[in-house]
């Protein structure tokens, strides 16, 4: 969907996807690393970003929004923490090697070209040691009204997710349905994929 879409999406008054962050995304602090640099890839309003804050981690959040990242500062302020943003199309984003010590993507539906293109870099971008944690959409969540795109090119097996980060192990990964309830967009039972990959230190 393009950038005008989002932005006037996240121009409302509501928080489209509320202010909490991800519930699997919260069941997973235990991995992330005490300090260090992370990237929230597709940050929408920063609400995953700013928990991510809040364990400590300096956190650079990435969308194509600007209206979103404006909202993901407030956001960020009004708890007292301290956020970077920027707005870049992931097709045009290419940060140096061995930037970050954790990577999140949740709910970033990407077409597939370039959610391969992503999904492969993820490594590179990773320090020895980093984490990589996704949640997203599953296939047969096309058949469901509960959110996601409609898209189904734009929907990946776990299968198909672990094949595309080559390189890094797999500590976690599940395929499921459960209850999201994420804002007026996310609501209801959903068929989600789930994944918790690690670089190795060497």
């Amino acid at each position: 969907m393009s950038k005008e879409f989002w932005n006037e999406r996240y121009a409302e008054d509501e928080l489209t996807y509320g202010d909490a962050p991800n519930a699997f995304l919260a069941s997973m602090r235990s991995v992330f690393p005490s300090s260090g640099t992370a990237l929230d890839i597709a940050a929408g309003q920063g609400r995953n970003a700013v928990f991510l804050a809040s364990l400590g981690l300096d956190v650079l959040a990435v969308d194509q929004s600007e209206v979103g990242m404006r909202v993901a500062r407030q956001l960020a302020e009004q708890r007292g923490l301290s956020l970077h943003t920027q707005t870049v199309d992931l097709a045009e984003y290419h940060p140096a090697e061995c930037s970050f010590d954790a990577i999140t993507s949740i709910f970033a539906h990407l077409p597939e070209a370039l959610r391969t293109s992503v999904l492969q870099s993820i490594r590179s971008w990773l320090r020895p040691g980093g984490v990589f944690v996704l949640e997203a959409y599953a296939p047969d969540q096309i058949e469901r009204d509960t959110g996601g795109p409609k898209d189904p090119s734009m929907l990946a097996s776990v299968e198909s997710i672990i094949n595309e980060l080559e390189g890094l192990t797999i500590e976690h990964s599940a395929s499921l349905v459960r209850n999201v309830i994420e804002g007026k967009h996310h609501s209801g039972d959903a068929s989600v994929v789930q994944l918790v990959a690690r670089k190795p230190l060497n």
